[in-house]
C-alpha cells in the first residue's frame, strides 16, 4: 500500500507533536511536512504536494477554512480538521474524506479517519469542500460509539435549523420561527417575522433530511410552516392562496394543493 503524503497544520507545537507521535503506528501514513499557519501550509502544498492535511481550524489570524479557500484546486487533498473546539465539528455531506476529529485526538478515531480517507482514495474536489454543510453541535461532539451524545447532537437538529457555510457567523433558527422556505437555484431563504437568512442547500435535500412534519412543500420551490396558515382561498384551476399570520400570500400549485388540503382540513 502506498504511503500517504501527510500535513499536519497546527499553530500548537504540543498539538502537532501529539498527533505526529500517534500517526507514527500507521505504516501507510507519511509525515512530509508540519505547519504552524495558513501561509506557512500553503507553501508546504506547493512543496510537497500532500495527499492529506490534518488541519486545526482556529489558528492566529487566518482560519483552517481560510487555507481550504486559497488551496489550489488541482492541489487540492484530502481534508481532516483537528479542532479542540465542539462548535467546529463538521459533519461532511457528498464530500471526498472529508473528517474531524476532537483534541486531544483519540487514537481509535484517529485510525477511523484514515480508513475514512483510503476508502475514499484520490484528492478531493475544492468546490465540494466549500460546499460541505458544517453542522454545529450544542454539546460534545458525539464520537463513535458515543450514543448518549450522538443522541444529544442530533436531538438539537431537530429543534433549530443550522446556518453555515465556513465564512458568516453560526445562524441556529428555531424551526417554530420559521413561516416559509422558498428556493433561488442552490440557496434557500428561510424567512422568519423580522429576518430572511441564506443557506447554501437544494430544497430537496433540506426537506428530505432536515425539516420537521409541520412544514409542508406548497409549491416546487416553496415549503410553509403550517401552524403560520390563517386562510386558504381558491384561485380556480385547483390552485390556492396561503395567508400567512403576518400577512404574506403564497401560491399553492395544483401538484401540491391537494396534500396541503389534507393536512389542514380535519
Amino acid at each position: 500500500m502506498n504511503k500517504l503524503r501527510t500535513l499536519i497544520v497546527d499553530d500548537e507545537p504540543a498539538a502537532i507533536e501529539g498527533l505526529r507521535l500517534r500517526l507514527q503506528g500507521f505504516a501507510d501514513i507519511e509525515v512530509v511536512a508540519e505547519a504552524g499557519s495558513v501561509q506557512t501550509a500553503l507553501a508546504l502544498v506547493t512543496q510537497h504536494q500532500p495527499e492529506l492535511i490534518f488541519l486545526d481550524i482556529e489558528m492566529p489570524g487566518e482560519t483552517g477554512f481560510d487555507l481550504i479557500r486559497q488551496l489550489q484546486p488541482e492541489l487540492c487533498p484530502a481534508i481532516v480538521f483537528v479542532t479542540a473546539f465542539h462548535q467546529h465539528a463538521v459533519q461532511a455531506f457528498e464530500v471526498q474524506a472529508l473528517d474531524y476529529l476532537l483534541k486531544p485526538v483519540k487514537l481509535e478515531r484517529l485510525a477511523d479517519a484514515i480508513a475514512r480517507v483510503r476508502a475514499r482514495a484520490g484528492t478531493a474536489s475544492k468546490a465540494q469542500l466549500l460546499d460541505a454543510v458544517t453542522q454545529i453541535a450544542a454539546g460534545p461532539a458525539a464520537t463513535a460509539g458515543d450514543t448518549a451524545e450522538t443522541e444529544t447532537r442530533y436531538c438539537i437538529e431537530r429543534q433549530k435549523l443550522v446556518i453555515q457555510d465556513g465564512r458568516s457567523p453560526i445562524q441556529l433558527i428555531s424551526y417554530q420561527d420559521i413561516l416559509w422556505i422558498d428556493a433561488a437555484g442552490d440557496y434557500m431563504c428561510v424567512h422568519t417575522r423580522t429576518e430572511t437568512h441564506v443557506m447554501r442547500t437544494r430544497l430537496k435535500n433540506l426537506i428530505n433530511e432536515r425539516l420537521p412534519d409541520l412544514f409542508v412543500r406548497i409549491h416546487k420551490s416553496t415549503v410553509v410552516n403550517l401552524t403560520y396558515i390563517e386562510q386558504l382561498q381558491p384561485l380556480g384551476n385547483s390552485e390556492y392562496k396561503a395567508v400567512l399570520a403576518n400577512g404574506k400570500v403564497l401560491k399553492v400549485s395544483r401538484t401540491f394543493a391537494r396534500a396541503l388540503k389534507q393536512r389542514l382540513l380535519p
